[in-house]
C-alpha cells in the first residue's frame, strides 16, 4: 500500500516521503498514530501543492538574501571602541557590536551568530567579516574599527 507519511519515521521513511508499505504497517501502526496517510489521488495532490509552496518560499528566502548580499557588499560599518596608545583594542570586536552597529546605522538587523569572524578584531583600522544569510549567499561586510573618545 502506498502511503504519504506526515512525520519522520526512523527507519521508514522522512516527512512528505511516498513509500510502500505492507498493508498490515500502514493500517495498525502508520493510520492510527497519525504518521500516516493513504496516497490517493487528493492526498497526492495536497503534498504537490505544498511542494510546490514549500519552493517558492525557499525561492523567495533565497532571492532576499541574495539582495541583503549585495546591498551588504556596499556598506561600511563604522565600530568607535576603547583601546590602548598603540592601537590595540581592550577585548576585541564581537559579532554582537557589530549587529548593534549595523542595525543603528543602516537600519539592516542581522543576527549575531551569523557574522562570522575568521580571526579576532582586536587592532584598530579596516576590517572585513563575512555575513552568512542564507545556505548559498554569504556576504562581506567591510567594518572601520576607529578609536573611542
Amino acid at each position: 500500500m502506498k502511503v504519504i507519511l506526515l512525520e519522520d519515521v526512523k527507519n521508514v521513511g522522512k516527512k512528505g516521503q511516498v513509500i510502500n508499505a505492507s498493508d498490515g504497517y500502514a493500517k495498525n501502526c502508520l493510520f492510527p498514530k497519525k504518521l500516516a496517510v493513504e496516497a490517493n489521488k487528493g492526498n497526492m495532490n495536497a503534498l504537490n501543492k505544498k511542494n510546490q509552496a514549500m519552493e517558492a518560499k525557499l525561492e523567495a528566502e533565497y532571492q532576499e538574501a541574495k539582495a541583503l548580499g549585495e546591498k551588504l557588499g556596499t556598506i561600511t560599518v563604522n565600530l568607535s571602541v576603547k583601546s590602548g596608545t598603540s592601537g590595540r583594542i581592550f577585548g576585541s570586536v564581537t559579532g554582537k557590536e557589530i549587529a548593534q552597529a549595523l542595525k543603528e546605522q543602516q537600519g539592516i538587523e542581522i543576527d549575531r551568530r551569523k557574522i562570522v569572524i575568521a580571526e579576532p578584531l582586536k587592532t584598530l583600522g579596516e576590517a572585513e567579516v563575512s555575513v552568512k544569510l542564507h545556505t548559498k549567499v554569504t556576504a562581506s561586510l567591510k567594518l572601520n574599527i576607529t578609536k573611542a573618545d
